[in-house]
């Protein structure tokens, strides 16, 4: 299995073959089916519009972001192996992930950072995409410069250290004919630093 810092991005792993074509492939379509997929309401220059891609929450903790507070299901059976995988792999343990469902090209989401309080000072995020390769654009904070990374499926990209307060990330839209990717983001909440 092939690991790769990436470019001049700190604390960024990249492992593109972490599940092979035939695995990620059988869990994309079996996550399209055993999810509960949502479309939540976002106010975006004070207009309210739905978000541009499904998810869902799934865990034992409550996750607020962009003014949202997202209650958590319970791990589906599809998603709870692919969570052990992972944990395995990165000896870290998680109680939370959040899944994107883009289910064509015009579904995005915007520059950010997973930065909110409950995932600590130097939060350990684990990326794990399945189905078609989508674009991932980091931003830096400090002086405006970009990479640009293609998010295979089957790949985990690790985000840990100071990435989160030094760059924003983002999927954007492409009007190239595509088909669906699924990428969960596992994640562990700090339940005592909620408050």
């Amino acid at each position: 299995m092939k690991v790769n810092s990436y470019r001049n991005l700190e604390d960024l792993r990249f492992i593109p073959d972490f599940l092979n074509e035939a695995e990620h492939m059988y869990y994309y379509n079996r996550l399209v089916d055993e999810v509960v997929w949502t479309q939540r309401a976002i106010k975006f220059f004070g207009k309210e519009m739905l978000q541009p891609r499904l998810l869902a929450w799934q865990g034992t903790e409550s996750y607020t972001y962009s003014g949202t507070t997202l209650s958590p299901l319970a791990f589906s059976p599809g998603v709870l192996e692919l969570k052990e995988r992972v944990s395995q792999f990165t000896e870290q343990q998680f109680n939370s992930v959040l899944i994107n469902y883009y289910r064509k090209g015009n579904d995005s989401m915007g520059l950010h950072s997973d930065d909110e309080k409950e995932l600590g000072s130097e939060p350990f995020i684990a990326s794990l995409s399945l189905g078609h390769t989508r674009n991932m654009i980091f931003k830096s904070k400090n002086c405006g410069a970009t990479e640009r990374l293609l998010l295979t499926g089957g790949s985990l990209l690790i985000m840990s250290g100071k990435f989160q307060k030094n760059w924003k990330h983002a999927i954007p839209k492409t009007k190239k004919e595509i088909g669906g990717r699924i990428n969960l983001t596992l994640r562990n909440i700090l339940s005592y630093l909620k408050n």
